[in-house]
């Protein structure tokens, strides 16, 4: 499985995007699950934020999602989080 999140916005407005690629990893299980639950909550356009705020775009195996602060759930949250942690 393909994962990327891409980050826009903020006060700087610097951009960031990485992308993680399960197969081969012990915990591709876990990427997956977590993958599936922020896919579920995300939107089809990208919602409108607060100023300085994060936007969000995550695509997994090609279905793309759009998120922003403050309302991401805990599942994209973490996604987000450790996509752009691992990717770095």
């Amino acid at each position: 499985m393909r994962i990327q999140v891409s980050r826009t916005g903020g006060f700087a407005g610097i951009a960031r995007h990485h992308e993680i690629d399960t197969s081969g990893l012990d915990d591709a299980q876990e990427w997956e699950a977590l993958a599936g639950a922020a896919l579920a909550d995300g939107q089809a356009a990208a919602p409108r934020g607060v100023p300085d705020g994060f936007s969000y775009r995550i695509t997994v195996d090609g279905e793309t999602v759009h998120c922003a602060d403050p309302r991401l759930t805990e599942a994209q949250r973490a996604l987000i989080s450790r996509v752009l942690k691992e990717g770095a």
